[in-house]
């Protein structure tokens, strides 16, 4: 059986990526962006984890890494990149939105 996005998931990938879905536990799954570029160390394109879904309780979590699932996440705070959330202090997020 193929594993597919979840039908909420709100991000398209940016040019040159795509998503992967895998089963990581019996109700998670794991998010993984794929980069299409062309590098000189792999003939396989690699991936990196974007965040983790529990098909249950229907939340994304943002990744501690491959292997580990982290703190529930908002996925309106996300990038198309990954789910972890920045740490910015209020100087910072002021300018991230100007």
């Amino acid at each position: 059986m193929m594993i597919e996005l979840p039908v909420d998931f709100p991000h398209d990938p940016p040019k040159g990526y795509s998503y992967v879905v895998d089963e990581f536990k019996r109700n998670v799954i794991r998010i993984c962006i794929v980069n299409h570029a062309i590098f000189s160390y792999t003939d396989t394109p690699p991936k990196s984890v974007w965040g983790f879904y529990n098909t249950k309780k229907r939340s994304y979590y943002a990744p501690i890494n491959y292997k580990r699932c982290g703190k529930e996440v908002d996925v309106n705070n996300t990038t198309p990149y990954s789910a972890m959330q920045l740490n910015l202090n209020p100087l910072e997020r002021a300018l991230m939105a100007a």
